[in-house]
């Protein structure tokens, strides 16, 4: 992996990162300082309960990407360190998934009128759960490069007795 493009890349952690990290400090502090009375149109304290959950979910992905990308940059993403990294990351989308699922039943009272808003929102669940499949694959081929790797390292060992 590049110079450039671990770079760009650790900006747009930073960027994300920065952003969760604002939101959550907005949603606390209106949560705390209750400057913010609820009408009874919506739900607002789950909601922003649930932000602040779903901006964890997405720091702790974050996080683990970062320290994927120290380990491709270092040239020892091929080891067992990894797969604790890609777990967790695997974890943190699986809950984001269920944090906008409880979003979904908790919006899905309000939206009687157009039930389609909460099919949709059901839909982009879903769709995170399929990212987490997506990484939970890439999980599977890091594995097999891992034992391709100690194979080749093996065959290397092999080599060198008989030479």
């Amino acid at each position: 992996m590049g110079k450039l493009t671990v770079g760009a890349l650790r900006v747009v952690l930073v960027v994300v990162l920065a952003g969760t990290v604002f939101v959550q400090a907005g949603m606390v502090w209106v949560l705390v300082g209750g400057n913010d009375p609820e009408d009874g149109s919506l739900p607002l304290t789950p909601l922003r309960v649930c932000t602040i959950l779903g901006m964890v979910a997405v720091q702790v992905a974050l996080v683990c990407v970062w320290r994927l990308v120290t380990m491709v940059r270092r040239g020892t993403v091929f080891s067992r360190t990894a797969f604790r990294y890609v777990d967790v990351m695997i974890g943190a989308i699986v809950a984001a998934a269920l944090v906008w699922f409880t979003v979904t039943g908790v919006n899905a009272p309000g939206q009687r009128d157009d039930p389609g808003v909460t099919v949709i929102m059901g839909g982009v669940g879903v769709a995170i759960l399929g990212v987490a499949l997506i990484v939970h694959v890439l999980r599977l081929l890091l594995a097999q490069a891992l034992a391709r790797d100690v194979e080749a390292s093996q065959m290397q060992a092999e080599l060198d007795e008989v030479i």
